[in-house]
């Protein structure tokens, strides 16, 4: 199975610079999307329900402004929308798919550069979605978990880490969340493979021409849980794909 996660920065805008030929060329079995931007009453059908896919979107109340939305060739057991906590799902962040041998979880997590206000609320967002997971776990669900995290974990995941301590991103806080992230038995399918290789980054700034001098940061990930792990075929990065401040990023799992 070929899963993919993509923060799209608007799938409008995307939609206009070769998305779908990417879709078909790529042919995921599940695509993952953040950041959508869309109600799906302000989309095209062949968008909300596009040919060979079952689709499902959980946009923000706010119009124009966060979204998930999963894309799925074989239909899930039963489709959750936002994790019951009203302070969060009005924002669109979340969409969990339950499928036969695991739940999917698509996560868009809070960006805390607008100021100490928005930080709060990305940290309170980190504790509950990880207490929801715990939560899930306990019921005896196994879980891929993918999105875009708006952190980068360890200096070796974005260019400049010296510059960049006291920026929300690359926060003590943030990047000590993911540590304890990860000892719940949570595991970074890229890193995995890939466990001291530099260079690889999911997101770059539209400034100054960064991207095409790799100065980026690695804020994009797939985690499964501990007892999937070992199904992991691969975990991938495709950077030269192109249409978002973001590319997409991949699993194969058996």
């Amino acid at each position: 199975m070929l899963i993919y996660s993509w923060n799209v920065n608007g799938i409008r805008a995307v939609l206009k610079k070769g998305f779908l030929d990417w879709v078909e060329q790529a042919s995921p079995d599940i695509l993952c999307l953040q950041e959508t931007k869309a109600n799906t009453d302000q989309l095209e059908e062949s968008t909300v329900n596009p040919p060979g896919y079952h689709a499902y979107w959980n946009s923000a109340e706010r119009k124009g402004y966060s979204g998930v939305c999963v894309w799925t060739k074989n239909k899930p057991k039963a489709v959750h929308r936002g994790m019951g906590v009203p302070e969060f799902d009005t924002e669109g962040r979340c969409l969990r798919l339950e499928f036969p041998k695991f739940d999917l979880l698509n996560v868009y997590f809070p960006n805390g550069t607008s100021g100490p206000e928005r930080l709060k609320f990305k940290m309170d967002f980190y504790d509950v979605f990880l207490d929801h997971c715990e939560t899930l776990r306990k019921a005896g669900k196994k879980l891929i978990v993918c999105g875009d995290v708006n952190t980068a974990h360890r200096a070796i995941d974005l260019k400049n880490p010296k510059a960049n301590e006291k920026n929300s991103g690359f926060l003590p806080e943030e990047r000590a969340w993911l540590d304890k992230w990860i000892a719940h038995g949570y595991v970074d399918s890229f890193r995995e493979r890939r466990p001291d290789e530099p260079d690889h980054y999911t997101w770059w700034s539209y400034r100054a021409n960064v991207r095409a001098r790799n100065i980026g940061w690695r804020i994009d990930y797939f985690f499964t849980t501990s007892d999937l792990a070992a199904k992991v075929k691969d975990a991938f990065i495709a950077p030269e794909v192109m249409g978002s401040d973001h590319c997409p990023i991949g699993l194969e799992i058996f």
